[in-house]
């Protein structure tokens, strides 16, 4: 069978793409006061001008806590006319645009939002030095029905697709590892009742918008940390999320914001960056510190390749390849291989128009040089460091 060409249009769901390319989900760091702005629309119609079959507005929180801080988005009615001129002005380029809805979690920070940090599990945060409260059973239930109403919000706000997000140690990811989930309850203990949520969040988003958006789930295959999730679960997990037939898709990632960031990442660790960011006694502890947190792996092409295709060969779900994706040659492995979509983030940050330059000649690759010196950005709006401002 031949493999399908990237750059030809495809079915995702209900919702046709230009082309089998997305702009994956980066935390754009251009919502101050927690709803669109004009430059948070411009950072998406770049790749959106720039070819790609759809691209991922991240972070939207599906309730206040559920932010990592304050600044982000959280989806309610305040936020639907702001978030249809951002979906507007994408679909007006011919691309789609999903949002990624989710709550942080023990990654959030509860200082910054004025709110308890909830997780699996009482433990403490370096966020804000303050204690992650263990997540009540009302709480875990509130939760569930908001994704559900944050996949309604983003249906009227004229998305195409949701991205659940079910990784990286934000709160549903959590419950998946038996590292932070120590309940003794149903969503504590063997691995069925630590999917629990997730499953149970999938249904709720099905229910609400199935038919009427794409909904894709991204799912860590491991979360890089010892005891954490790994690959035999994670491949469960999909397992039951295959067969719930509550997602169109998964998205596969790795790493834990909370305890292994860069596992996700790999290349340079900017710790030197990262700490120029915080005031001197914060900057100290960073400089002194900061490489036991954020850990150097080595960079090479798609990173994840490798334990993506133990999903590919046990399921028949749409699959997306995530990961160190820079050129046509690797697009085209990943077609080969089965993979429906693939996903770019830091080659679309440092060159938004590379699909067009790959089409011109698909021996072109990315300019991102993987230095990862864009991580930091987050905080004064993200954006690749080697771009001169205004171009």
């Amino acid at each position: 069978m031949t493999a399908p060409e990237v750059f030809a249009p495809a079915r995702l769901g209900p919702v046709e793409l230009r082309n089998r390319v997305i702009k994956a989900a980066t935390f754009e760091g251009r919502t101050p006061r927690g709803l669109v702005t004009d430059e948070l629309i411009d950072f998406h119609l770049r790749p959106a001008r720039g070819g790609v079959g759809m691209t991922t507005v991240a972070y939207c929180a599906v309730s206040p806590e559920g932010r990592t801080d304050r600044h982000q988005i959280w989806m309610r009615a305040e936020a639907v006319a702001g978030l249809r001129r951002l979906t507007d002005a994408v679909h007006a380029e011919g691309a789609a645009v999903s949002a990624q809805i989710g709550h942080a979690g023990p990654v959030a920070n509860p200082a910054s939002n004025r709110l308890p940090a909830l997780g699996p599990s009482r433990r403490p945060t370096p966020l804000g030095l303050r204690m992650i409260r263990a997540a009540s059973g009302d709480d875990l239930r509130r939760i569930i029905r908001a994704h559900a109403e944050a996949a309604r919000t983003a249906r009227d706000a004229g998305f195409d697709a949701v991205e659940i997000h079910l990784g990286h140690n934000y709160l549903v990811s959590s419950f998946l590892s038996a590292r932070l989930n120590r309940r003794t309850d149903e969503f504590g203990g063997a691995l069925a009742n630590r999917a629990r949520l997730a499953r149970d969040v999938a249904r709720a988003v099905r229910d609400a918008v199935g038919g009427q958006l794409a909904i894709i789930a991204k799912l860590n295959m491991d979360d890089g940390v010892p005891g954490g999730f790994w690959l035999d679960e994670s491949i469960q997990v999909a397992r039951w999320l295959e067969a719930d037939g509550s997602v169109d898709a998964l998205e596969l990632t790795a790493g834990s914001s909370l305890l292994n960031p860069m596992y996700l990442f790999t290349g340079d660790a900017p710790v030197r960056e990262f700490a120029a960011q915080f005031p001197p006694p914060a900057r100290l502890a960073i400089q002194l510190a900061g490489g036991r947190f954020l850990r150097s792996y080595p960079y090479q092409e798609a990173y994840l390749l490798d334990r993506a295709r133990q999903f590919r060969a046990a399921l028949k779900l749409p699959l997306i390849l995530l990961g160190g994706i820079t050129r046509k040659e690797t697009m085209d492995t990943a077609m080969a291989e089965g993979f429906a979509f693939v996903a770019l983030a830091r080659a679309l940050l440092r060159e938004p128009g590379l699909l067009q330059r790959i089409q011109a000649d698909p021996r072109a690759r990315s300019l991102c040089v993987h230095c990862n010196k864009c991580m930091p950005t987050i905080y004064t709006g993200t954006r690749c460091v080697l771009v001169p401002p205004g171009t």
